[in-house]
């Protein structure tokens, strides 16, 4: 997955997809009738009932929540654009709502603001995590994650994934609130953590770190299109106690929103079902093959936790 964002021009700070910024939630409820009218579709302090689908049918309008993470969703020169973006417009527009609008979030704020109506969506590729499958319902996978190593050009170390810290004495930074920060506490590795990319690039450009750990596709972007004399890694997957940390990110929604998700789940199914069209719309961002989910990846799985049927 190196050297694949060449194409992707320059936004603002990219963050994890993996990072942890509220809880959501797996629900796999069948269609129904939507609980509260959301920010796309009229008043978003939960007032009325109603079908939030038909609702935005209705406005022509969603509005997604996002956190400015390039190649997922950012924005650049004021326009809305991305990785995540791109699938809303293709999957949204098929569901007669043509028009998304964004709203530049906190990560941490974006599950809270999906559940206090400030948006209809969370549209930043977020990663399906079990301890997220608590308050809102992730659509299927839409992207397949691997980590990756930035490293000093050259790769003095010849570090090649988290294992290759294990009693080596060299420190790896990690974002706070990302996946990475998970898998270093669970092997018990020296690490810093930093508070968004920009951070991690300058703790290993400063030699606090031996390297930064990330989602590849965003540290590959950072290696094209913001940082030099740096390196990544080839991707991998990360391992504990044997078991790979295989993992996607997926659309956000409210519990109760069942008949979006459902509508949503059932046009993304065509599209992650027809690799030529997937990389017809997400191509353009960096994406290949290798971020394509797999058949049996599914957002109950993920939200289960038990990853040992991904093995």
């Amino acid at each position: 997955m190196q050297n694949r964002r060449n194409f992707i021009r320059g936004s603002g700070l990219v963050l994890s997809a993996a990072a942890l910024g509220g809880l959501a939630a797996c629900s796999r409820t069948s269609t129904g009738g939507d609980g509260d009218t959301g920010a796309g579709g009229g008043s978003s302090d939960g007032g009325g009932g109603g079908d939030l689908l038909s609702q935005l049918q209705e406005a022509g309008t969603i509005t997604v929540g996002f956190a400015g993470e390039a190649p997922y969703s950012f924005e650049e020169g004021g326009e809305l654009m991305g990785a995540t973006l791109a699938l809303h417009r293709e999957i949204f527009g098929e569901l007669g709502i043509d028009n998304v609008e964004g709203k530049l979030t906190d990560w941490g704020s974006l599950i809270p603001g999906l559940n206090s109506r400030q948006f209809d969506a969370v549209s930043a590729g977020m990663s399906i995590l079990p301890d997220r499958c608590a308050q809102a319902a992730f659509s299927e996978p839409e992207f397949q994650y691997t980590t990756a190593l930035m490293v000093p050009t050259g790769n003095p170390d010849g570090l090649e994934n988290m294992q290759s810290f294990v009693d080596s004495g060299l420190t790896v930074a990690t974002m706070s609130g990302a996946v990475e920060s998970d898998y270093v506490a669970a092997l018990g590795l020296d690490s810093i953590e930093v508070g968004g990319p920009q951070d991690g690039v300058d703790a290993l450009k400063a030699g606090n770190a031996a390297a930064f750990a990330l989602t590849a596709i965003s540290l590959n972007w950072l290696a094209d299109n913001t940082v030099d004399d740096v390196e990544v890694t080839e991707s991998f997957v990360a391992e504990l106690d044997g078991v790979k940390q295989v993992g996607a990110g997926g659309t956000v929604f409210r519990q109760e929103d069942t008949s979006l998700l459902d509508a949503y789940n059932e046009k993304l199914a065509a599209i992650i079902s027809d690799p030529e069209r997937y990389l017809s719309i997400v191509g353009e961002f960096g994406f290949s093959e290798e971020e394509l989910p797999p058949a049996d990846m599914t957002s109950e799985i993920l939200c289960s936790g038990d990853l040992s049927s991904l093995q």
